[in-house]
This record gives C-alpha cells, sequence and structure tokens, in this order.
C-alpha cells in the first residue's frame, strides 16, 4: 500500500504548525508508559508537535524517559496519581492551540479520572481519538461520542474485543463472531470512525466504507502496540488526513512496522518500542 502524497511530500517552505499539533492525554503512576509511547509513534510519524497531558508528579519523570521532542503539560491529579477533574479548566484552554485530542493511554478506570474524560469530550469539536480507558469511560455514555456541541466532531476510537463488548453490552464472543458487522454498525450508528483492532482490524466510516488490514503479526499481541497505534493515527490526522484515511493508513503501517520488527527481534522478542523504531523505515517502503 502507498502513502497518498501529503503524508510524504512536504514544501520547501514547510513549518511544524503545518503537520499538526496532537495533544495527548494519558499515564498514571501506575501506566506512565503508555503515555510515552503514543507520544514517540505520533512524532516518528510526522506530528508536527506532540503535548503530553499528564498528572504532574509523573513530569519529572517522564521527562527523562520520553523523546526530547515532546512536551509536557503537568496537570492536577488525584491521590492516586492519575488525571483529576480539577485539570478541566486547565485543558479547556489549551484544547483551543492544538489540532487533535488523543484520550486514553494509560488514565485507568479512577472515578475522577473517568470523569474528565467525559466532560473533556463534551467541551471541544477538536478531531479526537479516543482509546483504552478513554474508552471504558463511555460505557453508558455512548451519546458523549456525539453531542449537541460536537456533533460536526471527527471522532475514532480504536477498541480491542473487549473493550467494544463493553461498549455494546455484548461479549467478547459477539463481538469476534461477526467484527465487520459489528464496528460498521456501531460507525453509523454513532457517525464515527471504528478501529475495531485484533487479527484483520477492522476500520469502519459511515456510512458504508470497511477497510480488512493484512499486514502485522502475533509479535504484535504485546503491551503498548495500541498506544503506539493510536499515536500514529493522530498523527495523520494532524496532517490533513479524514478519519477513514487517517485510520486505514495508520492501521496498515503499524503492522507493516511491526512485521519488520519480527524480522529484526523476531515475534516473540518484540516489544512496542521495536514498532516505533521501524516507522520511518515502513514509511520509506510505502512511499
Amino acid at each position: 500500500m502507498r502513502l497518498p502524497a501529503r503524508l510524504l511530500r512536504r514544501r520547501p517552505d514547510s513549518n511544524k504548525g503545518d503537520f499538526g499539533h496532537v495533544f495527548i492525554l494519558a499515564g498514571s503512576a501506575k501506566f506512565s508508559g503508555a503515555a510515552v509511547l503514543s507520544a514517540a509513534a505520533a512524532m516518528r510519524s510526522g506530528a508536527g508537535l506532540v503535548t503530553l497531558g499528564i498528572p504532574a508528579s509523573l513530569n519529572k519523570a517522564i521527562i527523562k524517559i520520553k523523546p526530547k521532542e515532546v512536551m509536557t503539560l503537568p496537570l492536577p491529579e488525584t491521590t492516586e496519581g492519575t488525571l483529576s477533574l480539577g485539570g478541566l479548566k486547565k485543558i479547556r484552554d489549551f484544547i483551543r492551540f492544538i489540532d487533535v485530542l488523543v484520550i486514553g493511554p494509560g488514565l485507568t478506570r479512577n472515578r475522577s479520572t473517568q470523569a474528565l474524560v467525559r466532560r473533556s469530550l463534551s467541551i471541544t469539536d477538536k478531531p479526537a481519538v479516543i482509546d483504552a480507558d478513554g474508552l471504558n469511560a463511555l460505557v453508558g455514555y455512548p451519546d458523549l461520542l456525539r453531542t449537541s456541541h460536537n456533533a460536526r466532531r471527527t471522532t475514532i476510537i480504536t477498541p480491542h474485543p473487549g473493550e467494544m463488548a463493553r461498549l455494546l453490552g455484548a461479549t467478547v464472543r459477539q463481538v469476534q463472531g461477526n467484527r465487520e458487522y459489528v464496528a460498521a454498525e456501531f460507525s453509523r450508528k454513532h457517525k464515527i470512525t471504528v478501529v475495531l483492532k485484533g487479527r484483520g482490524t477492522v476500520v469502519a466510516d459511515y456510512p458504508d466504507k470497511i477497510y480488512i488490514n493484512k499486514s502485522g503479526n502475533p509479535g504484535m499481541a504485546t503491551a503498548g502496540s495500541g498506544d503506539v497505534l493510536t499515536g500514529i493515527i493522530a498523527a495523520f490526522l494532524g496532517q490533513g488526513m479524514d478519519a477513514f484515511s487517517a485510520a486505514k493508513y495508520a492501521v496498515y503501517l503499524h503492522g507493516l512496522a511491526g512485521d519488520l520488527a519480527a524480522k529484526k527481534k523476531t515475534q516473540p522478542g518484540m516489544i512496542a518500542s521495536d514498532i516505533i523504531e521501524m516507522i520511518p523505515q515502513s514509511i520509506k517502503k510505502c512511499s
């Protein structure tokens, strides 16, 4: 698969603002790595700017392990070291200056954090990529995917089968038994783009677009791989792609990077960071 020209060719007078500012609300005391993986993947996939919105107490530690190019926005936190609803005003003020919102990696299911997810989504019309605990916060609140305030917002969700089952109030077996139908129906109902992860990842976009991915391998079933995919999707959105194209090309590129990483590291030996390392080579192969 060839990547579209807009992801490959840059005008001589380009500046970083031309390629999107991705804001990632992510991380917690237990899961700081998820935030870093998403941010690194977004940078390697062409995002012009990436800012991590993280619990304030994590800032010093994350500065030591994140890519030097990634910025941070320390935010109020709960006693459990997760993002707090008290950070909503600061988030609202910052969102005005970004192009894509990512919400979910490593957030946990803390009640205050999940309330923050719901409130953050309700106050913005910026394109959003929702993953992991961002999706768990929407169980029972599917209408927040589309509200009167953000009815025109571009929204991409990236559930694995378990998260999709929770959103639907179904079982994983029911989801896996008819993956294309489940993804397409949820997409049509909520007018969003669905990336149902797993073998043969399904990308569904309303009213009737479907893509079944063929790249990737079982070695990618490793901690953090989904966080990497989220970062790639956000970077492609920030570079001006429509939701379906951003998701489709990101899923393919993510799988191709995983295939290249497996050749170098083996399937059992590869980790999510290896996938990020192979993103530039994957872009080169698709150019």
